[in-house]
């Protein structure tokens, strides 16, 4: 089988993943998809730590635990059926991008409980965290990208400007159809560096 990468930009509850190969040293999505990454998609649970800063610490510790192993088991459901999607191609996937926020590492909880910005930090860092634990589960090789320096890394490693390389993402797109924003965008240029050892 011909190999393949997993590019990941992710939400509060969702994720947007794009699946890229190479041919003849250019990339090819071979799927994008937005599974979801909770059961129940409301705000109760899209925004876990938002939810448990209303709860006693005890209950709070309780609730994180119960959707981590939740969404962690979805992330992995997600990834096995794109790898599946992809294998009825000929590929398989060996490596995945997964793209973070410059946020800074996430002190305890009671600590970040007290601290509505912190509180947005860990719910985003929650989603990718399953993310990263489902790519692991799946034996793939995972490279972390600063989102806010993607653009500035590809630029320098296809040897393309910005507006050249946004252009050649939105072409890369139209086959596919909607969705194609974006996250969508964002996701496979994560896979493409990934898959031409730039990351």
């Amino acid at each position: 089988m011909k190999t393949a990468a997993v590019g990941f930009r992710v939400h509060s509850g969702w994720t947007s993943l794009g699946v890229v190969a190479l041919e003849n040293g250019e990339p090819v999505v071979l799927a994008r998809q937005r599974p979801h990454l909770v059961q129940t998609f409301s705000y109760t649970f899209r925004q876990p730590y938002h939810t448990a800063a209303k709860m006693s610490l005890s209950e709070a510790e309780a609730f994180l635990v119960q959707q981590r192993r939740e969404t962690r088991c979805l992330a992995v459901e997600a990834l096995r059926l794109v790898q599946f999607d992809v294998a009825q191609q000929g590929y398989r996937v060996t490596r995945a991008a997964l793209l973070r926020s410059s946020g800074r590492p996430l002190p305890e909880l009671a600590k970040v409980l007290a601290a509505h910005s912190l509180i947005h930090t860990a719910d985003g860092e929650f989603f990718r965290e399953a993310i990263l634990h489902a790519c692991q589960r799946q034996k793939l090789v995972v490279a972390s990208l600063q989102e806010r320096e993607l653009m500035a890394a590809a630029c320098s490693k296809f040897r393309r400007s910005a507006t050249a390389l946004a252009s050649f993402l939105t072409e890369l797109g139209k086959p596919l159809g909607t969705p194609w924003s974006q996250d969508e965008k964002f996701a496979a240029l994560a896979a493409w560096l990934v898959m031409t050892n730039g990351a």
